[in-house]
Parts: C-alpha cells; structure tokens; sequence
C-alpha cells in the first residue's frame, strides 16, 4: 500500500471511531468530510482492511442509500446487519430503514476538522 493510502486510511479510521452506536454514516459522507469528495470507493477499502481492528466500527458505514453493501466482508451471513440490529438500527431487506434518523453526518456532527 502507499504511504498516501495509509495516511487516508488512518483519517478515515479517526472518522469512523467517532460513529456513536446506533448510528450510521456512508463512504460518501466520510470521503466528503475528509476533502476526498470523488473518494468514496477508497473508504470503502479502508472498512474492508479493517476488519482485524477492533476499534474500527466498519459496520456502521454503509452507502448512501443506506443499504449494508459492505456485508460480505464480514465474517458470519449476516454478521453486519446483527451488529447494527444489536444496537438498534432498523433493518428490511439489507436496507436502513428510515436512513435518516440513523444518519450520522461528520460535518453536523464534528466541531474541528480531522
């Protein structure tokens, strides 16, 4: 990986440990936040290199229809959609239910930029 990469995967990490449980933010909303607004893709790489991270809620990023496309990195069928079940988020269909009032977004939601 290069250099450039791990330090965009670190600013997406610091992001993404600050989605309070219950909540949920996209790829978009965190490349957007992190002036990478084309970069969705790329965060979407760094939840995948996450998974041996404990700290790294991956679970609780999704795209920007709410819809849980990160699923099948994750380890178990439906291990992405227990976790979000688990802390409250409604789910039909691999979808959000209502993404809005689950929706976390980092530039409502952060005072300083990371």
């Amino acid at each position: 990986m290069k250099p450039e990469n791990e330090n965009f995967f670190e600013r997406v990490y610091q992001v993404a440990r600050l989605i309070p449980e219950g909540r949920v933010t996209s790829y978009g909303a965190i490349a957007k936040y992190l002036g990478a607004a084309r970069s969705a893709r790329m965060v979407g790489w760094a939840m995948n290199a996450s998974h041996n991270m404990d700290d790294i809620p991956a679970h609780r990023v999704v795209n920007k229809a709410g819809l849980l496309t990160g699923k099948h990195h994750f380890d178990g069928t439906n291990l992405m959609q227990q976790l979000l079940e688990g802390e409250g988020v409604e789910i039909k269909n691999l979808q959000i239910v209502d993404l809005e009032k689950y929706f976390w977004n980092p530039f409502t939601e952060l005072e300083t930029e990371i």
